[in-house]
């Protein structure tokens, strides 16, 4: 019965332990930028990039037309849920019951989440922890922070992270100089990167280009609280 008893307490204290480790790191984060993320780490330790490219730049020198691209193509509630979209959650579990192609249901802020924080996975676990960052982030970031981390960290081809990297690999010009057929572009690439390229974009990418510029027409009258270069 001791030896039950020292593991119980041993696990508690574990878990208090990463909980209040979880809180700091989230704090933490809200005030620095973040050069690694999990994720860049795994790639490298897979071999599937060599090298990483990944500049962070602050929200302010981003182009308000990459902002506009992904709330259009990603997350066109970004600005009024609290991390979650209910509908789209709702769509999906519809569409698994009915056998019909998966649809993914993440906002920016569940991405963000995942990218910063977790590893690749669709396990329970992972999803769950997936959805406690999520909150957190919602609740200690705010929308700004959570949107410069997306834009910073998120995957945008072979070794390359953030929007900062992608310009100057695609479009030999900083994020701050995206027009909003660029940021358009870059953003028909999501969700799949590694596949998918706005170099001699394919007929389906050129596509997805055109309805994402509709989509941003839009929104960009809504005001996002963003300062960013027109």
């Amino acid at each position: 019965m001791k030896i039950l008893k020292r593991i119980f307490v041993w696990c508690r204290n574990l878990l208090i332990a990463l909980f209040l480790f979880s809180i700091v790191i989230v704090i933490v984060y809200k005030y620095v930028p973040i050069y690694y993320t999990p994720l860049m780490l795994i790639r490298l330790y897979e071999g599937k990039t060599k090298e990483i490219k990944h500049e962070w730049v602050s929200l302010d020198r981003i182009s308000q037309f990459m902002i506009q691209a992904v709330v259009a193509s990603e997350d066109n509630l970004f600005m009024e849920h609290h991390g979650f979209d209910c509908e789209q959650i709702r769509k999906a579990i519809d569409d698994a019951q009915n056998g019909r192609r998966l649809r993914g249901a993440s906002t920016i802020s569940q991405q963000t989440a995942k990218n910063v924080f977790l590893w690749p996975g669709k396990n329970l676990f992972r999803k769950g922890l997936e959805a406690y960052f999520t909150l957190l982030t919602e609740w200690i970031w705010g929308k700004e922070r959570i949107m410069e981390v997306y834009l910073n960290s998120i995957e945008m081809g072979q070794g390359i992270y953030g929007v900062e990297a992608a310009a100057q690999v695609y479009f030999a010009k900083h994020a701050a100089q995206l027009t909003r057929n660029d940021a358009a572009l870059l953003a028909a690439i999501l969700p799949n990167p590694l596949t998918r390229s706005p170099v001699k974009p394919s007929p389906y990418i050129q596509k997805r280009q055109a309805d994402i510029l509709s989509l941003m027409r839009k929104i960009e009258t809504v005001d996002m609280g963003y300062r960013n270069s027109k």
